[in-house]
């Protein structure tokens, strides 16, 4: 939302915005603009009938004051999707959904086209090396990240729903944000709805490497042209990942992981509807550093390497943890994972974390009983915590500060790896000086 305020005004757009609370880096960069507003909280006085439109944020609640009186005087409201949906019509529209790898997928799809010379507009969840989040122009192509979550407090229908995409892609299907979908079939239906609303000048590019995704297609038998892809073939040399165009030429990346390969290979079909050819994708490929807060590097001294990982979900965490494996097969790993979300810290979900920190050597799992009290969820019990990961010897942290003292014990004179894995903020821990101190 701030991104696209930000952009919105860069264009000649007069904008203003409301939140109850605004954090970095956010907060500064709409500073900068001047687009903070004057005072935090709801102002039903700001809304009057010569706004344009109130674009609705997913997580406004249906009596936000703000929201009344706009409703009550007619002012046009559109959710973010819709908003985007409606300023992009005209364009070519690529939408990437599923549960994972959404981000990363979509940044590298706006990368290579950046860096083959196709200009083309986005909305992705996070900056990709020096682009920004969002991009508006007079570009043809736009490239979307798609979730399957609720489009605002006055519409629960999935956000993708809303772009009417001519190119789909869907990484994945595993559940995740149990407070929004109760169980997995209800999870899996929007993806349903999604396959569904595709056409047959429509195009779904989707990933057969997950059974559940294979069976609904199969099982939708969709009017759209189907394109199943799998995970790009590589090998590793001394940790560095290599991969090879159809006619045998090498190209080193700078991302590694078997779930970012098979991002790549989606992106590789993706911007071939863009006009991109597999001779300009690669080398472009190639320079791709990845999304912000995705085995993002935040420190490395000598051998020993600190990467922060937005992973969350139980599927994603495995990932981030094998991957990582994978790139450092001889390092010491010490995995610290927060759970932050509703369904990480819900006692009926936790149980779908089982084994995913099993490749790390040290497994650490923090939270916050100040948010648990939040969420109006139950405590967590360190027995309970440890069967749900089946790790017996899972070491439980309920602060920054214990967060900090179990890493700084667990540190070993050798080749390590810190690997910071949360959608949260690790309580305000400085994670590049903590990593620092573990790798003196």
């Amino acid at each position: 939302m701030h991104s696209l305020a930000l952009v919105m005004a860069q264009r000649g757009h007069a904008v203003t915005g409301s939140d109850d609370e605004i954090y970095e880096p956010s907060l500064s960069r709409l500073a900068d603009k001047g687009l903070l507003p004057p005072a935090m909280g709801w102002h039903p006085e700001r809304i009057h009938a010569e706004l344009d439109v109130v674009v609705l944020g997913m997580h406004a609640r249906a009596d936000n004051p703000e929201l009344i009186k706009a409703r009550a005087i007619g002012v046009k409201i559109e959710s973010f999707p819709e908003f985007m949906f409606n300023i992009s019509r005209d364009k070519i529209r690529i939408v990437v959904a599923g549960s994972h790898g959404k981000t990363t997928t979509s940044g590298m799809i706006a990368h290579a086209l950046h860096y083959g010379g196709i200009q083309a507009d986005r909305m992705i969840g996070a900056k990709i090396g020096e682009l920004e989040p969002v991009a508006i122009s007079d570009a043809k192509v736009i490239v979307l990240e798609g979730d399957e979550y609720l489009s605002s407090p006055m519409d629960p229908r999935p956000k993708f729903l809303h772009y009417k995409p001519h190119v789909t892609i869907i990484t994945g299907i595993a559940w995740d944000h149990m407070n929004v979908f109760p169980t997995y079939a209800n999870y899996v239906d929007q993806f349903k709805l999604l396959i569904e609303s595709l056409g047959p000048t429509d195009t779904l590019i989707y990933c057969t490497e997950d059974a559940d995704l294979v069976a609904l297609v199969e099982s939708l038998n969709p009017v759209c042209m189907t394109i199943p892809y799998t995970t790009h073939s590589y090998r590793l040399d001394e940790g560095k990942v290599i991969i090879q165009d159809e006619t045998g030429n090498s190209f080193p990346l700078k991302i590694f992981g078997n779930h970012n390969l098979q991002n790549l290979k989606a992106a590789q079909l993706a911007t071939a509807y863009a006009g991109l050819t597999s001779k300009e994708f690669y080398p472009a490929i190639q320079t791709f550093t990845g999304a912000h807060k995705r085995l993002q590097v935040l420190l490395q001294v000598e051998k020993s390497t600190s990467y922060l990982d937005f992973a969350h979900a139980p599927s994603k965490v495995k990932a981030t943890v094998n991957a990582v494996r994978e790139r450092h097969p001889h390092a010491y790993i010490i995995a610290c994972l927060e759970l932050h979300t509703f369904s990480s810290l819900n006692p009926a979900f936790l149980p779908q974390y089982k084994d995913a920190l099993k490749e790390a050597d040290v497994k650490i799992v923090s939270y916050s009983p100040h948010t648990l009290a939040i969420k109006k969820l139950p405590n967590l019990s360190s027995d309970q915590l440890t069967s749900y990961f089946n790790e017996p010897a899972l070491q439980i942290a309920e602060s920054g500060l214990a967060l900090e003292k179990l890493v700084m014990k667990a540190r070993k004179d050798r080749e390590t790896v810190l690997l910071w894995m949360s959608s949260g903020r690790f309580d305000g821990l400085d994670l590049i000086e903590v990593s620092s101190k573990v790798f003196e």
